[in-house]
């Protein structure tokens, strides 16, 4: 079993998977290789001056791996609130269950549609649904948060990839009981 499953491995998805391994949590970071940031050329993302979208995808991933989390490519089918204490993500090649679980899965509900989860009419051009959540994150599942696109912000990565890390602090500090901080110290030469 896991601690975090995050469901989409694009900005939103590998950056909360970066900041819950980064954390020591047992993170599984599941991809389906369908991020709509792999069509996308981004000159407009703090600290990058040019980068393809396929690159930034997969320096996310690097990054996240680089702390701990496990990557798998498989579809998720669906998502289950077991009980109290665990949810589990049904997918083409079997069942993980984890603690929490993060849906990241940009423009696309149907995953939380299907699972139950409640939506509500989306904000951003061509995004028709969203994922209703509350300020930190939660769906209407428990044990079920959403970042990113998905849960309604805007579609710039810089923007998804930081909702994605809002949302892991959060599982963060309701996993661990008190506020969650990661604040690295600049090493002195």
């Amino acid at each position: 079993m896991y601690d975090v499953i995050v469901v989409g491995a694009g900005p939103a998805g590998a950056s909360a998977a970066l900041f819950t391994a980064k954390a020591g949590k047992k993170t599984l970071l599941i991809d389906n290789d369908q991020s709509m940031t792999k069509a996308a050329w981004v000159e407009n993302h703090y600290g990058v001056p040019e980068i393809e979208g396929p690159a930034l995808v997969e320096t996310g991933k690097t990054q996240a791996e680089k702390f701990g989390a496990e990557i798998v490519k498989t579809q998720v089918n669906n998502v289950k609130n077991m009980d109290t204490h665990r949810v589990s993500a049904g997918t083409d090649d079997g069942d993980y269950e984890a603690s929490h679980l993060i849906l990241a899965t940009g423009g696309n509900p149907k995953l939380a549609d299907m699972s139950g989860i409640e939506l509500i009419d989306g904000t951003e051009p061509r995004i028709k649904s969203i994922i209703k959540t509350d300020d930190a994150g939660r769906t209407s599942m428990g044990g079920v948060w959403a970042a990113g696109t998905v849960a309604g912000v805007s579609v710039h990565t810089i923007i998804t990839a930081g909702d994605g890390a809002k949302v892991a602090i959060n599982v963060l500090s309701e996993m661990n009981g008190e506020r969650y901080v990661d604040h690295d110290v600049l090493k002195k030469s």
